[in-house]
């Protein structure tokens, strides 16, 4: 049977969240020694164990509000006078969130999607670069980034899509760009955009206005062009512009 850090190395290998709870210290009689841990998932499930009854159950339930709140807590049980627990010692739990990384979907392997993925890459993201140009493709050699060769119209309907996918379109062609934009507009995501001058940007939203291809609202959600607006010149400076509208909505601070 697996410990508990070959089952964190797992779960994080898989992607999934969960909160880690360790005894960080114990007085009197206790279920379980401190150091002992638990692995708790949104779902309720545990792996391991610190003691089983009620201060597990409580333990339980103070994890899956840490999932939500995604901030470690420290909390002291007092066994006896808060869980009417017999063996009536105390016991201190930290508790931490483990959050499955975010994912980033590159479309476009040209010298600003590279060089997004660069700096990306230390900010938590699990990206994926995708292009129709296998050259294009192959300059792409950056630790812990996949790639994707293929015809976006074939790979779009493959890729998973959740309110964790960050979206970033910059193909070297407006009519492909606005091809993965009207895809990816019917789908779950927790960020949508989209590079371009504004006139490409006017165009666009005329089009798929007069098309039916969005509404007005879906458009208005669209972060077109992307990025926050630092005077960005060149690849490098772009690409930080769209960084820091990525971690913005990933941390939930309007800009």
């Amino acid at each position: 049977m697996i410990d508990v850090f070959e089952k964190i190395t797992e779960d994080k290998n898989n992607n999934l969240d969960f909160a880690l709870c360790i005894i960080t210290n114990t007085k009197g009689s206790v279920p379980r020694a401190k150091g002992a841990k638990m692995l708790v998932y949104p779902n309720g499930k545990i792996f391991g164990t610190i003691g089983g009854g009620r201060v597990e159950k409580k333990i339980i339930e103070d994890a899956l509000l840490v999932l939500q709140t995604k901030e470690p807590v420290h909390i002291h049980y007092d066994l006896l006078k808060q869980l009417d627990m017999c063996c009536g010692g105390s016991i201190d739990i930290y508790i931490e969130p483990v959050m499955k990384k975010n994912k980033l979907y590159i479309f476009g392997a040209g010298h600003t999607g590279i060089a997004l993925a660069k700096r990306a890459i230390d900010f938590n993201f699990d990206i994926t670069i995708i292009d129709d140009r296998q050259d294009y493709i192959d300059e792409v050699t950056i630790e812990g980034v996949k790639k994707i060769y293929s015809d976006f119209k074939i790979i779009l309907p493959q890729l998973l899509f959740d309110e964790n996918t960050y979206i970033t379109i910059m193909t070297y062609s407006h009519p492909l760009d606005r091809i993965i934009l009207s895809y990816c507009l019917k789908q779950q995501h927790g960020y949508l955009g989209m590079i371009g001058s504004m006139r490409k940007i006017e165009v666009t939203i005329r089009l798929f206005l007069e098309e039916g291809i969005a509404t007005e609202e879906e458009m208005e959600k669209v972060d077109m062009p992307m990025g926050i607006d630092i005077g960005a010149d060149g690849p490098d400076e772009i690409a930080i512009s769209i960084l820091a509208k990525l971690v913005s909505v990933k941390n939930k601070v309007n800009i």
